[in-house]
């Protein structure tokens, strides 16, 4: 043990107390002795290139290039993304992809290039590739987007899993997005970015990396277009991101640079060219749709740290109801469990559970479950014992089962990478359905198990089954989370017919860790913000970065007010969080210890009004989930979205587009009255004052300690809540001489039966604007409310 060791063993002992202490040493050593006995030992490593071409092979779609010490295979696919893998690599077994892969584009051949070199030319990109390989991504146009230099891997001499590294060019304008989720972004500036999935351990905040959701996929956003680049590799790794610098004139531009370092695994890419919108269109078409949450998860959703029993659940829905503040689900964490254990209920504090829950779903309001991938590891308990029968926990090297260290004891961990495993701990949300449960939100799975030093994870020399491949942890790792909640969405979804006493509806489900594909099963769980002003801007970071990544529904958790955070970051912080998709407020420790109406009659009449315009704008979130799901695009969105050669646009990170018609700008920074904010090109509306401001451009708007600035977009139209609770359309004039336009999903229910969509046309004449429904026979007047909005300005 070194001397850091032996300081972070005794903080272990001050911090847990003595027993708990002991645990996380005892793990942290047990931890470094498995890895010691299980992991090879490097040795001497012999450093690779491709060497020069030798010849190639056309194949549909691409084909292969063979150089004197590797192989390359390219291959575009009939939605125009383009793949190539090095040493035989191919496309599945993919996480990310799931089982699907699309069919080659017969369209796309394989041809000699200039200088020895090879190029596949396809309807939407050239591919080029040098005789050294070096791979060229170009428009169609011959504009270089990304040029990837000839890998390099560092192979064990005595055997074992090669190490490699991948450099590459992009413009000198581009800017980085993505990785995952980054409290630093959403624009990547220069630095180094860890591939690695991390149990933070306390709310995070801007200089926090890695957190729980990483993943090795980049967009990249210049003047001659936009990117997505993925390295479908579950290994640690890390990214080093510099952004290029443009010779002012002198010609000496230098070009931006990611330099992609893996601990093993393939190396393998996919790219992405064209619009935002077809990028996330096409990497949704390649990972799969992203689930619809039931329209009660668009809502206001709360959690209090470990409600005590039945009576405190009781009690917070009527103070909800008393003081006329919206709720839709409660969640309830690790307490309500017998001993923290997964699958149990406290039969004392919550004797009947079911009753409770069909109390609360005649209001409207819904149950969540915290489920954790720890297992007690005591003879005894119903889990453990039926995964020690169906061998359905990890093991490590030597066939002992891994124990690792929860927050209840001594704990182990089921191996989700076995399709066996994965049955079988989705049978075990039965019982949580049957007790009234309507949704479930996982935690520390990334995994988490607890360490005095060292990582809190499991040994890394922990053994997984990997569909049958086999492997251990350090490729096991950052798909551990996305394996569980398949697990547990391919339960949820086999549930078709209707239950009782819960009628059929979507499942829901979110995570905290995840990797890419994780869209298909649920949505990301953000976790506790830092404290402070700079946790604001964590937040919106995280859900912009994982939007663009292909996960549209995520949210961290806003808090109460207390000593700690002011009644205005506490007001701040709901504004923002009532405008992104996961709307989850929650009061504890961590996170604020008050409720609204405990903090003042003002403070309170400000929460009302911040939950009842969330409350208003739940159609328009259904309208975005379902857009989201058939088309990739987020809820949230850069404001460059639409316009991305705007540079100014592409440096904006304190604003937002909530779906195409809404700009939120929050409130980022104490005592701020008023805020300038940077508007894409067109007219835009405060929807408060109803005042038009033209784009683009930056205008200075009120922004009291009541509201943060939203526009509304000109011809936009908006489906909203009425005051009688029925859906109302809010359109927002076109400029003269302009139309507009706007699609409503009107769902018949909570069911999986898919909605109809409706299209709407809007056009001025005059100081009149005129609101059609298209229909496949022609136009015709909207069949609901219409509220025109933005005239007096016109």
């Amino acid at each position: 043990m070194d001397g850091r060791d032996l300081v972070r063993s005794v903080r272990a002992f001050g911090a847990a107390g003595a027993a708990q202490g002991l645990l996380t040493v005892r793990a942290a050593w047990r931890r470094r002795r498995a890895d010691a006995a299980g992991l090879p030992a490097r040795g001497t490593e012999r450093a690779r290139t491709p060497g020069p071409v030798r010849g190639a092979e056309p194949e549909p779609g691409g084909g292969v290039l063979r150089f004197a010490r590797s192989e390359l295979r390219i291959t575009v696919v009939a939605n125009g993304a383009v793949f190539w893998g090095w040493d035989g690599a191919g496309a599945q077994p993919s996480y990310a992809l799931g089982d699907r892969c699309p069919e080659p584009d017969p369209r796309a051949v394989l041809e000699p290039d200039k200088d020895g070199g090879w190029r596949v030319v396809a309807e939407r990109v050239t591919v080029g590739v040098s005789r050294h390989g070096a791979i060229e991504v170009r428009t169609r146009g011959g504009v270089t987007l990304r040029r990837d230099l000839p890998p390099r891997w560092w192979e064990p001499v005595g055997g074992g899993p090669a190490r490699w590294m991948q450099r590459a060019e992009v413009a000198p304008d581009a800017r980085f997005f993505g990785l995952g989720g980054r409290a630093s972004g959403p624009r990547l500036r220069d630095g180094t970015y860890r591939l690695w999935n991390t149990d933070p351990g306390r709310p995070f905040g801007p200089g926090d990396d890695p957190l729980s959701v990483t993943m090795p996929v980049q967009l990249v956003v210049a003047d001659a277009g936009t990117h997505l680049v993925f390295h479908d590799n579950t290994w640690d790794g890390t990214v080093t991101l510099r952004e290029g610098e443009e010779g002012a004139g002198s010609g000496h531009d230098r070009a931006g640079t990611c330099e992609l370092r893996m601990d093993g695994g393939p190396l393998r890419c996919w790219v992405i060219v064209g619009s935002p919108a077809r990028v996330l269109r096409t990497w949704a078409a390649l990972t799969g749709p992203a689930v619809v949450p039931p329209a009660w998860a668009l809502g206001h959703q709360h959690a209090r740290r470990d409600l005590g029993d039945e009576q405190e659940v009781r009690r917070l829905v009527a103070d909800h109801q008393e003081h006329d503040l919206p709720l839709d689900a409660v969640h309830l964490g690790t307490g309500h469990r017998d001993g923290r254990q997964g699958f149990t209920v406290d039969q004392e504090r919550f004797p009947k559970l079911l009753v409770l829950a069909e109390e609360l779903r005649r209001d409207g309001i819904r149950l969540v479950s915290a489920v954790e991938p720890a297992v007690r590891a005591a003879p005894g308990d119903a889990v453990y014992d039926g995964g020690l029968a169906g061998d359905a926990f990890v093991r490590d090297a030597s066939g002992r089962v891994v124990r690792g260290v929860a927050r209840f004891g001594e704990a182990v961990f089921p191996d989700f990478t076995h399709p066996r495993v994965r049955a079988w701990w989705g049978r075990l949300y039965e019982e949580r359905l049957a007790q009234g449960f309507a949704g479930f939100w996982h935690g520390g799975d990334e995994p988490t198990s607890l360490a005095a030093f060292g990582e809190a994870t499991l040994p890394r020399s922990a053994r997984h089954a990997l569909e049958g491949r086999g492997g251990d942890h350090r490729e096991a790792h950052n798909v551990y989370g996305l394996c569980m909640a398949r697990a547990a969405h391919e339960e949820l979804a086999a549930h078709e017919e209707p239950r009782e006493p819960a009628p059929q509806e979507r499942p829901f489900l979110c995570s905290r860790s995840g990797w890419a594909g994780m869209q298909r099963y649920g949505g990301a769980w953000c976790g506790e913000t830092a404290a402070g002003w700079p946790g604001l801007r964590a937040g919106l970071s995280l859900v912009l970065g994982l939007g663009l990544c292909g996960v549209p529904y995520s949210g961290p958790d806003a808090g109460g007010c207390d000593g700690g955070e002011s009644p205005e970051l506490y007001l701040r912080r709901l504004q923002l969080a009532a405008h992104l998709p996961l709307f989850r407020t929650h009061a504890g420790p961590g996170a604020g210890g008050r409720e609204p109406w405990e903090c003042g009659p003002q403070v309170l009449e400000q929460v009302r009004g911040v939950l009842a315009g969330r409350r208003r704008l739940l159609p328009y979130f259904v309208t975005l989930a379902h857009l989201a799901r058939r088309t990739g695009a987020p809820y949230v969105r850069p404001l460059w979205w639409g316009a991305p050669e705007d540079r100014a646009l592409r440096d904006c990170e304190d604003a937002f587009l909530l779906g195409d018609r809404l700009l939120v700008a929050p409130v980022l920074h104490p005592a701020v009255e008023r805020r300038a904010v940077r508007l894409p090109r067109g007219r835009w509306y405060d929807t408060v004052s109803e005042r038009a401001y033209e784009g683009p451009g930056r205008v200075l708007l009120e922004a009291p300690l009541s509201r943060i600035p939203v526009l509304a977009r000109a011809g936009a139209v908006i489906p909203v809540r009425g005051q009688d609770g029925g859906l109302e359309l809010e359109v927002w004039a076109p400029a003269p001489g302009r139309g507009g336009r706007g699609l409503v999903v009107r769902e018949a229910g909570e069911g999986r039966d898919e909605p109809r969509i409706e299209r709407y046309v809007t056009r001025r004449q005059g100081r009149r604007v005129v609101v059609e429904r298209e229909r496949e026979d022609g136009s015709a007047e909207p069949d609901r409310p219409v509220r025109v909005r933005g005239l007096a300005e016109g």
